[in-house]
């Protein structure tokens, strides 16, 4: 069971003054996937309108991790479909976190993977194997690093290096 994000930020007041523990803009992000709240050690890929690096990515064993995607804000293609999802569900992963769209919106519902997103498009990315996999990236007025332990609820979503279920 996860910790819920209220909870955390509770008992780490400290840490969010200091900027240890990272919200990201609240009400950004769309929720879709059938989990609303998920948790787990971050993997980062930066990529911009091209699916590639996401879904090889995702084709390698979750282990309960979140795949948090800087897709550059963009709005004109999605980087996650249907088939994406699934395979996220499939190979054990807790959920994704897209600073980009999604598309197949049905299909992802119906995956056992929590899906945050800003928005449905439904033009297909394109593939041209373009991007960052292991970066440390910024958006939503949060820097994300892999290894961070994130946090994904319906108040909201948390990143942090130095807080993690270890030591609450």
């Amino acid at each position: 069971m996860s910790l819920l994000t209220c909870d955390v930020c509770d008992a780490h007041e400290e840490q969010l003054t200091s900027g240890d523990l990272q919200v990201l803009t609240p009400g950004t992000l769309q929720a879709f996937g059938q989990k609303r709240i998920f948790s787990g050690r971050v993997v980062t890929v930066k990529v911009f309108e091209d699916n590639v690096l996401v879904r090889s990515t995702l084709e390698e064993p979750g282990n309960g991790r979140i795949l948090v995607v800087e897709g550059g804000g963009s709005l004109r293609t999605a980087l996650v479909g249907g088939n994406v999802a699934k395979l996220a569900e499939t190979n054990g992963w807790a959920g994704l976190v897209i600073f980009g769209c999604v598309r197949d919106v049905d299909e992802i519902n119906e995956c056992a993977v929590g899906v945050r997103a800003l928005a449905p498009c439904p033009v297909k990315s394109k593939k041209n194997g373009v991007g960052e996999k292991n970066v440390v990236v910024t958006f939503l007025g949060a820097t994300i690093r892999p290894g961070d332990f994130c946090w994904v609820d319906n108040d909201g979503i948390l990143v942090s290096t130095s807080v993690a279920p270890s030591n609450l």
